[in-house]
């Protein structure tokens, strides 16, 4: 068995760990975070462009965000993206930029937000326990054709299984602080 071959895997892993984090990025917690916009693109020029494309976006306050666009044009197109997204804010504008404030999040969308959080959490965990799947189905093809032993296969299996349960514990880490997060008043 060569290293190599189980470091795809674990690639694979940390790459559902990459996405959960993004994903928890875009979720608002009562204060101001540029990841929020991530997933709001605009029409520019008739083609859809990510706002972090068109604007400057930075943090003012705790819970206000500037989103100031580099083409002044292009502000009702920005504004018109983050009213139509499922942000649940509505920005201010200004003429020139535009400011995003966040209202402290109630405790019924608080709950609403766990919800989501523990969703996005098991679905990443269930990802990984794809990869372990994927990983020893690798293996055993491997010891069928002869290419690695049945001690080898054995060791393999294990080692997928460290790794699914290293990169379960990180999630529920994650799910945990995220949740925490959410949780403050």
């Amino acid at each position: 068995m060569q290293k190599s071959d189980l470091k795809q895997f674990e690639e694979k892993m940390e790459k559902t760990i990459d996405a959960l984090k993004s994903e928890f990025g875009t979720i608002r917690a009562g204060r101001a975070s540029p990841s929020v916009l991530d997933k709001v693109h605009a029409d520019y020029y008739g083609s859809m462009t990510p706002l972090s494309q068109m604007a400057a976006i930075s943090v003012f306050e705790a819970r206000t965000l500037i989103v100031a666009p580099w083409d002044k044009s292009a502000l009702k197109a920005i504004e018109k993206a983050i009213l139509t997204s499922d942000i649940g804010i509505n920005p201010q504008n200004d003429g020139s930029v535009l400011r995003i404030t966040f209202p402290p999040l109630t405790e019924e969308r608080r709950k609403e937000l766990v919800k989501l959080i523990k969703k996005y959490g098991e679905e990443a965990k269930v990802s990984v326990r794809n990869t372990r799947r994927d990983a020893i189905e690798y293996f055993k093809k491997q010891q069928k054709s002869s290419e690695i032993t049945e001690d080898d296969l054995k060791i393999a299996e294990k080692l997928a299984q460290e790794l699914t349960d290293k990169n379960c514990t990180a999630i529920d880490k994650l799910t945990a602080e995220k949740e925490k997060e959410i949780l403050e008043i």
